[in-house]
């Protein structure tokens, strides 16, 4: 993807590139994706929890036992084959965790397929463990019946294949034939078919949280549910089903809502090639200090639309911390941090915060104790099936002096929220949300903070949750700010 270039790209990309051999990779790629997809390959049972109906994503299973973690999905999308194929292609644009995917090599093959080497990083979903990558080859091809086929699988040393050196801070993870089935139908719009079958090396991440990296469910929930509501709502874009406040095109909306997602995940992995760098830990609470040095390669074009961020050169400080809680909903955890916002926010910190996307950051009273305000929510936006939505916070400033009524304006957030229906499949329920100003233009800068509550399992995919990981405030604020434990 042309739009993430800030990551760590290995420096010496595969060049033995041998046509003849990836094609034959290729074409038993195929073979066994098809026989996940359509097929008894894998031993499918049904998604815990997904209730099938009128208004059902589709049709959702996962692995009841084999290599690694599997989930299968079936739905129907009111879109052009070739089309749907484009945007599954574009990982990062739909699926949060993807940080970059990166083409190294594309050939066409003799049939009029197209044969690409792909490096890609997935953002890890906690503070506890390494983000994860992938070296895969990528076949997208045409089948004899019509349909549209792009499969995908990771790239080994015993396939003969080129080998990509490994990165620094990440896992190699694998990636077992997988992919996309994208059928014709005759009155438009297609049914589509997904696989995604991965080996997350569960071995390397801490046992407590090892249920993420070993579940298929959650492998649904993250991957395959996602990628069929991504295509729902698109789909219902184009056709103008869609009604939006604000006078907002949509895709203005989910650049939004995917760069508050993104900057809430850099900050929770805190790579150093987006130039961050541990101050160290608490000790006691596991609350870890970063600091970055260098806006510009976090923010990139970003700083360019605010005097203030490009005024600030002392850096950006983040406090960040997991911690794991008993017997929690991570529904209600969120949907309490959202309603009751004045019991855990400190004004001050919004005020800094704020403050840095104004053209003169320094002009920010020098005591804010006095300054409360009421909080009003205004709805942006939200996905066909209401699991996320995008709204504005407005924090009304009210000074208790006259001097401090002077000077007190109101603040606006912008805040992304997911996860808080408890009878929705979902991953984790996540409230984030960053300082933006009153212009709100669509390239203002954004420095998200928030809470990710993800539940964990006790084993099998098929119980329910009686654990949950709560990863605390990723906090975000200019130089000039302090530290606090907001949880």
């Amino acid at each position: 993807s042309g739009l993430h270039q800030h990551h760590l790209t290995p420096q010496h990309p595969p060049r033995d590139a041998n046509p003849a051999g990836f094609l034959s990779i290729a074409e038993e790629t195929l073979t066994q994706f098809l026989s996940k997809a359509t097929e008894t390959a894998v031993d499918w049972i049904q998604m815990p929890g997904m209730k099938p109906g009128p208004d059902s994503i589709g049709i959702v299973t996962i692995s009841n036992s084999c290599t690694g973690v599997a989930a299968r999905a079936c739905g129907f999308a009111a879109l052009e084959p070739s089309k749907v194929a484009d945007i599954l292609k574009d990982r990062p644009a739909w699926l949060h965790d993807c940080r970059c995917l990166d083409v190294l090599t594309a050939f066409p093959t003799g049939k009029g397929g197209t044969i690409e080497l792909l490096y890609t990083q997935m953002y890890a979903p906690t503070t506890l463990a390494p983000a994860r990558d992938l070296w895969t080859l990528r076949y997208t091809s045409l089948l004899e019946d019509g349909s549209l086929v792009v499969c995908e699988r990771s790239l080994t040393a015993t396939q003969g294949g080129p080998n990509m050196p490994s990165v620094q801070h990440f896992i190699r993870a694998q990636m077992l034939p997988s992919g996309y089935l994208i059928r014709p139908c005759e009155g438009g719009g297609c049914i589509i078919h997904i696989v995604d079958h991965m080996d997350l090396e569960p071995w390397s991440v801490p046992e407590v949280i090892r249920p993420l990296y070993e579940s298929s469910a959650v492998l649904a929930q993250k991957m395959t549910i996602t990628a069929l509501r991504h295509l729902r709502q698109v789909a219902q874009e184009v056709s103008g089903e869609v009604v939006l406040g604000w006078g907002r095109q949509p895709a203005a909306l989910r650049a939004f809502s995917q760069r508050l997602c993104r900057g809430f995940n850099e900050a929770v992995n805190g790579f150093v090639d987006d130039g961050w760098s541990l101050l160290g830990s608490d000790g006691v609470e596991d609350v870890i200090i970063a600091i970055n040095s260098s806006p510009s390669k976090l923010l990139g074009s970003q700083l360019a639309s605010s005097d203030g961020l490009s005024a600030l050169n002392g850096g950006i400080l983040c406090a960040k911390a997991s911690m794991l809680l008993q017997n929690v909903p991570p529904a209600l955890l969120v949907r309490f941090l959202r309603e009751h916002r004045s019991e855990w926010a400190d004004c001050n910190i919004d005020a800094y915060s704020s403050a840095i996307t104004k053209a003169n950051p320094y002009n920010v009273p020098g005591s804010l104790g006095g300054i409360t305000g009421s909080q009003v929510i205004l709805p942006l936006a939200h996905t066909v099936e209401h699991e996320e939505f995008l709204e504005v916070i407005k924090l009304e400033g009210h000074g208790l002096t006259h001097e401090e009524a002077l000077l007190s304006k109101d603040m606006f957030l912008l805040q992304l929220c997911s996860g808080i229906d408890e009878h929705a499949a979902g991953f984790c329920a996540q409230l984030v949300f960053a300082p933006i100003d009153a212009s709100f233009a669509d390239d203002a800068p954004l420095l998200p903070s928030g809470f990710r509550v993800i539940p964990l399992e006790s084993g099998s995919d098929a119980s329910p949750p009686n654990r949950t990981l709560d990863l605390a405030s990723a906090l975000e604020i200019g130089s000039a700010g302090t530290r606090t434990s907001g949880d």
